[in-house]
This record gives C-alpha cells, structure tokens and sequence, in this order.
C-alpha cells in the first residue's frame, strides 16, 4: 500500500464509512455534512438521534442516524458492530461527543469530574478499542479525536475540563506512534472558540461557587457564559480543514483551529520553554553525583 493510499485512511469503492458521535449538533454535525458533500458515508450517532432527521431525510443513501451514549461500553462495543457487518467497515471514526464544564477545582465534584472523564477520556477510548480490530486488519483508517486548545493550555475555571483534553491528548499521541505503522492515522483537533453549543446547552456549570475564586473563575464564567453566538469560528470551515488534513500525504498529529488557538498554543509552548531553560541547571543537577577519580579502585585495595 502507497504512503498516498494509507493517508487516505481506507477511502475504497469511492467513498468512505465514517462514525461519528456527538453529530446532533456542532462540530459532529458539520463533519457529517462534509463527510456526505464529499460522497461518503456516514453513521451519524447521538443520544438523541432523532435531531438528524433532517440530514437523514436529505440524503438518505449517505446518512444513518443511530443511538449512541459513548459513555455505555457495552453499547458502543454492539453499534461498531453493527455498522461493521452492515456496511463492511469503518474508515474514519470521529471522537466528538462531549461538553463543556466550567468551574474552579475546589468548586467541581468527584461526580462531575468523573462524568467529564466518561465522556472525554474513557468513551473515546472504548470506541478506539472497538474499530482498531478491523482498522488494522484492513492497514487503513483514520481516528479523529476532538480535543481543545484546552488540550495543551489551561484557564482558571477549566480544570476539569481541561484535565480530560490533556488525557485525551496523551492519549492520542501515544496511540498515534502505535498505529501510525499498521497505516492509521490519528489526529488531534483542537479548537478555539467556534459556534457550537458548547458555551450554551453543552455547559455544565459547577453548582458550588465560593468567593475566594470572583477574581480567577469568575472572569473564566462570565466569559463562557456570554459568549454564545458571537463566537468567531464557523463550524463548517473546521470540517473542511478536517477533511483537507485527512486527505494529505502525511496527516497532522496535531490541528489547532482558529487564531486563537494557534496563538494560545504557540505562546504556551514558548511559556513552557523559557522556564524549562530557566531551571534547566536546577532539574540537571539531580543525578547522583559521579564518583571522585579512583575512587572504586581506593576502596577495593586491602
């Protein structure tokens, strides 16, 4: 198989089977309407499939509405599936569903710390588990995770969130150095802020708030809460680059999307170096010290 061939990640006959979760709404529905403007397949799944029945009803031959709550192992094991006996395989899986969680570390509980995790970290990874058997079987595939520039840098308020994005992240790296050979690819997309509902319905907020946090959190919350709609990124114009990135001879590990991501990551990473240089003497000089000259041979002679 040429390098071109595996980058494709298993386009065959014409089009390609895409999964995608979350697809109700926002990024996951973007992609699915890109997937299908391209001639490809896709099972759209979401806790609420009945939303896609306008796409469904539109094109029929190229979108299937299923149920799906990621976070339900044993469902997720049945529908990968049920897609793959019906349609022979799945060449792009799309790791979207998820929420947003805003609140300070001390604020957010083990519940809803958990909850985030289930959707973010551990509902991705059981689907990962579930469409690599015949991903590697076939040396092709893709795996699309949907991340966040909270994914490399973090905010007041964030924690929690950003806590599963970097998971997800590490995650993805790793898997990415174990697939990449089999002819899978993986890409991290880490968006800024773009018009989905994540800053409105897709919000959890943390029920307790405590004063000690107004001048952290509290710009963080006031910000997320009164964003919604003015947001600068298009949804659409992220799946196209989606769909560009998979298409190219040698797909991105990483995709920021928007200005503000790329900005925020880029000074994040130069954050990061300046002070690993400015303590670099300080985490070198951690080793055990070296032995003076001769002395084993001293200490051995009778």
């Amino acid at each position: 198989m040429s390098e071109r061939q595996r980058a494709n990640h298993g386009r065959q006959h014409g089009s390609r089977v895409w999964m995608v979760t979350g697809a109700s709404s926002g990024f996951g529905r973007a992609i699915t309407e890109a997937a299908v403007a391209a001639g490809d397949v896709v099972v759209a799944t979401a806790r609420r499939p009945q939303a896609l029945g306008d796409l469904v009803a539109a094109r029929p031959d190229h979108v299937e509405a299923v149920a799906l709550d990621v976070t339900d192992a044993a469902a997720v094991d049945a529908v990968v599936a049920d897609v793959e006996a019906r349609y022979g395989r799945i060449d792009v899986l799309v790791n979207n569903a998820g929420h947003g969680q805003v609140g300070a570390a001390e604020e957010t509980t083990d519940a809803e710390l958990r909850s985030l995790f289930d959707v973010h970290v551990f509902g991705p990874a059981a689907l990962v588990r579930a469409v690599l058997p015949g991903m590697r079987a076939r040396r092709a595939g893709a795996i699309v995770q949907m991340s966040s520039f909270g994914g490399q840098v973090a905010y007041p308020g964030f924690s929690a969130y950003c806590a599963t994005k970097f998971a997800l992240e590490g995650y993805s790296e790793a898997l990415a150095a174990e697939v990449g050979p089999l002819g899978i690819a993986v890409v991290v997309v880490e968006p800024g802020a773009f018009r989905t509902a994540f800053a409105g319905s897709g919000l959890v907020q943390s029920a307790r708030v405590t004063e000690d946090y107004d001048a952290t959190v509290g710009p963080t919350r006031d910000m997320i809460t009164g964003i919604g709609g003015s947001q600068p990124g298009d949804p659409a114009r992220a799946a196209a680059a989606i769909l560009r990135a998979l298409d190219a001879d040698h797909p991105p590990l990483r995709l920021p999307l928007g200005d503000d991501a790329v900005d925020g990551i880029l000074g994040h990473l130069d954050s990061v170096r300046a002070e690993v240089h400015a303590w670099e003497p300080v985490s070198r000089a951690t080793g055990f010290a070296p032995e003076p000259a001769g002395a084993a041979g001293e200490a051995a002679t009778p």
